[in-house]
């Protein structure tokens, strides 16, 4: 089988992912020796593999493992993911909390562990803990090293920068206002800087996350350099909600920690239009323009 820069898999069937994919690619004009699409059949000019299989949350595991099983051939450098509804996974028993999870599963080796990072130009925010409930949100310290350590590679290998400035959410309000409002600060977050600062990796202590972003977005909404090449945030609405908030359009998922790069809109299955012909593709467009750049 011949070889192709990245695989892009169609998503969720009763979503609006075959008509995101067809209108990035029909609007982006890649080269066909680039792109194999994976899943439903869609009127686009590049190769395919078509999974043949009704169930939808099945049809959706599939299309991950196939996209998952040519990057460990060296077949394909990077993915491109559609949405997947996770809610059609847990019915056909796939008990996994996304797609990371999914492709980590699949992919990782020799300890691996799969990160989350949206990205929307400058504006870099991973997540050091991704889908779980509020209440279970726990972080230790060898997490937060390990994290931080491969966040400052990724940033130094796929995007040339030499020393990485890394900035780091507090986890509580005020920074838990020396152990009035939690002790998270003190007992795990310090301790891991101090860790990382030792091992050369430039990473501020815990800073007021309402206070971070409300800077970093003032910067990036008027097109200023930013103060940090990346943001850590503790939880996933902390991260999130302010960088769909500042760059919904392109801020895209990106999965970085593994051999291979993945990368997935930050929209959603939108059944609500799907079909409709009315699906806003400016992320997927995006997604796959990063994976280009990024799976070398």
């Amino acid at each position: 089988m011949k070889t192709y820069k990245i695989a892009i898999t169609t998503g969720d069937k009763k979503g609006i992912g075959k008509e995101i994919v067809k209108k990035s690619l029909d609007s982006l004009k890649i080269s066909k020796e680039d792109v194999l699409i994976i899943g439903e059949k869609i009127d686009v000019d590049y190769d395919f593999l078509e999974i043949y299989e009704k169930d939808n949350g099945t049809f959706c595991y599939k299309s991950l493992e196939c996209a998952c099983n040519l990057a460990k051939e060296g077949i394909i450098k990077g993915i491109v993911t559609a949405p997947v509804s996770k809610y059609e996974l847990h019915k056909s028993n796939y008990n996994f909390s996304g797609q990371t999870e999914v492709i980590e599963s699949l992919l990782a080796h020799d300890n691996q562990k799969a990160q989350m990072i949206f990205i929307a130009d400058d504006l870099k925010v991973m997540l050091l803990t991704r889908h779980c409930a509020l209440n279970e949100v726990k972080l230790n310290i060898e997490d937060i090293v390990l994290q931080s350590e491969i966040l400052n590679s990724f940033l130094f290998e796929k995007y040339q920068i030499k020393k990485p400035k890394i900035a780091l959410c507090a986890l509580n309000p005020h920074c838990g206002e020396g152990g009035i409002l939690g002790n998270e600060e003190i007992e795990v977050l310090n301790p891991a800087v101090e860790i990382l600062l030792k091992k050369g990796i430039d990473i501020t202590y815990p800073i007021s996350a309402d206070a971070l972003f409300a800077k970093v977005g003032k910067e990036y909404l008027n097109n200023k350099k930013l103060s940090y090449d990346a943001i850590l945030a503790c939880y996933h609405d902390q991260g999130l909600c302010p960088v769909k908030a500042l760059a919904f359009d392109k801020a895209i998922n990106t999965t970085i920690g593994l051999d291979v790069i993945r990368t997935s809109p930050s929209s959603g299955t939108a059944y609500d239009i799907a079909g409709k012909g009315i699906a806003d593709f400016s992320s997927m467009e995006e997604a796959i323009k990063l994976a280009l750049k990024l799976a070398i």
